[in-house]
């Protein structure tokens, strides 16, 4: 039998808990395993669990719940994420969607069209143009549009320089205007 190596980083209670759930749950699917990779504080708190299931529902009680204050303090932090002028855009969206997905899996249901409009007042000045440019003369703008747009426009920065960056908004979203 040859043996697997996994990196798994453990959980200590203040990375977030649905991402690492989620790439345990892979682990242990592809592989069987039954050990967890938790830190010592978080696994003092699920020390008494005897199955499985008991440990999952308890970590999900700890890191995951739906309370009313949990879902406030999610859904103030996705109202007033903003990106500044030095991030990667890349960097922006990916936190972004963990938001969505943070606010998704306590039961906060956000439609397509707020989705986009958090995103685009989400980016700073410097995107006004392009943020114009991208909703103008629409009947309807998905998220994955935006986020298409985006990242195409972060690839054209990043490979011609950001020199003429309104230039390069613009032309962007002309070109794949629908």
């Amino acid at each position: 039998m040859a043996a697997i190596r996994f990196d798994i980083v453990k959980f200590n209670g203040i990375t977030n808990f649905n991402l690492w759930q989620v790439r345990m749950m892979t682990i242990l699917v592809q592989t069987g395993l039954k050990k967890l990779c938790l830190g010592n504080r978080v696994l003092q708190e699920v020390l008494m669990a005897k199955t499985s299931s008991t440990l999952w529902k308890r970590l999900e009680t700890l890191y995951a719940t739906k309370s009313l204050v949990n879902r406030l303090v999610l859904k103030q932090l996705i109202f007033t994420f903003r990106m500044n002028e030095y991030e990667l855009l890349r960097d922006h969206i990916s936190q972004f969607i963990t938001l969505l997905n943070d606010l998704n899996n306590v039961e906060v249901k956000i439609d397509d069209e707020a989705h986009v409009m958090l995103l685009l007042c989400s980016l700073p000045s410097s995107y006004k143009s392009f943020r114009e440019t991208l909703i103008y003369d629409r009947d309807k703008l998905s998220f994955q549009d935006v986020k298409g747009h985006l990242l195409s426009k972060d690839k054209l920065d990043n490979e011609f320089g950001s020199d003429n960056k309104v230039d390069k908004q613009a032309s962007i979203l002309i070109a794949s205007k629908k």
